[in-house]
């Protein structure tokens, strides 16, 4: 029992000075591969901060800016890593973390295909002109001004002030209303007058009121007034016109200030906006009791 504790003893230190033997012969190398990794953490900052620079004309989003600015520092990390691995005569090793990162990535690919196509599509997104920050959108049956886009979500502020974060895969996928992309919004108010009124005059007057309380609207002949329909008790018009902004609030601001000076210019002029009217008739020899 006391030779086998001996021996056992003896391998064991055997084992260690050989392998104090190895890292004095390797400590050369050891410490070229930590001054090769601090190197290439600094080196890595610096490129990051140098393609943020770069990229600052670009019309790139600023989400896109910085993922890119990531990616070329990780990249760089990793061929110090590599070029670690080679300083200290690891190539087996590498060559074993390669084939174990393939079939690790196979297993992840899988495992977060829904993450994927986000970020997939986010990358996209950042790319494309149709949404940039600011713009006020529609889509997902939401709708608000873009505030933020990443590699998970876009996120967009609605008008009640709260914030909704759409999933880059659906924005992608389905279509995209963008009120920004022209200068102007169309304002589009329903009404309806009376049968006795004069059509004529409420034309005019309809137009004379949306001229003076809109600067956008210089003449008469930029708004668009129709008849569109004999309603059950009255007769209904549309009127359309243009404001300069791009945001659905500030359209929803110019149909209520259009409300209140159509009915105050009709008020103004004994023209009636007829409540829902219902005629009941009732045949002869049916009695109707007043009590």
């Amino acid at each position: 029992m006391k030779i086998d504790v001996q021996n056992a003893w003896n391998e064991m230190m055997n084992r260690i000075e050989s392998w104090v033997d190895a890292l004095v012969i390797n400590l050369p190398n050891i410490i070229i591969a930590i001054l090769v990794f601090v190197i290439s953490i600094f080196l890595s900052k610096y490129i990051s901060r140098l393609t943020l620079r770069l990229l600052t004309k670009s019309s790139l989003q600023k989400s896109m800016k910085n993922v890119i600015a990531k990616l070329i520092s990780v990249l760089v990390i990793l061929a110090g890593i590599f070029l670690i691995l080679g300083i200290l005569d690891l190539s087996k090793t590498l060559n074993t973390i390669l084939a174990g990162a393939g079939v690790a990535g196979l297993a992840v690919g899988l495992a977060l295909q829904g993450a994927l196509a986000n970020t997939y599509s986010g990358i996209v997104l950042s790319y494309i002109k149709q949404i940039q920050f600011g713009d006020w959108i529609q889509s997902n049956d939401y709708e608000g001004e873009v505030v933020d886009l990443d590699l998970r979500a876009v996120t967009i502020k609605q008008p009640d002030n709260n914030l909704v974060y759409i999933p880059n895969k659906l924005v992608l996928e389905n279509p995209i209303k963008n009120f920004s992309t022209t200068a102007q919004s169309r304002v589009i108010l329903s009404c309806g007058v009376g049968y006795s009124s004069d059509l004529e005059f409420v034309r005019e007057l309809v137009n004379k009121t949306i001229v003076e309380n809109f600067k956008p609207v210089e003449t008469a002949d930029d708004v668009i007034f129709l008849y569109t329909e004999f309603g059950d008790s009255s007769i209904n018009f549309e009127v359309r016109f243009w404001i300069d902004s791009t945001s659905a609030l500030e359209v929803l601001k110019a149909k209520t200030e259009a409300v209140i000076a159509i009915k105050k210019a009709f008020d103004a002029n004994d023209i009636n906006i007829p409540f829902p009217i219902r005629t009941l008739d009732f045949p002869k020899n049916v009695h109707v009791s007043t009590n």
